[in-house]
């Protein structure tokens, strides 16, 4: 499984003019890691500890929820 490179995405929010910081971990996750699809992304989300607490955040407890919040914002 792909670990989240937290000092990575420290950068590229720098350069990121959303305020979300989920959302633009979600655009980290397209970008750096190459992954489209909800799935992926909520499994790589679901594995790591902050990761996983921002979708508990979200209330969002499996990749079709992610898919939905994705779409709806």
């Amino acid at each position: 499984m792909i670990n989240i490179n937290w000092d990575e995405f420290k950068v590229f929010k720098t350069y990121s003019n959303k305020e979300d910081n989920f959302m633009i971990l979600l655009d980290f996750i397209k970008s750096y890691y190459n992954m489209t699809t909800p799935v992926d992304i909520y499994d790589i989300l679901k594995e790591d500890a902050t990761g996983n607490q921002m979708l508990g955040k979200r209330k969002i407890v499996d990749a079709e929820g992610l898919e939905k919040y994705i779409f709806k914002v």
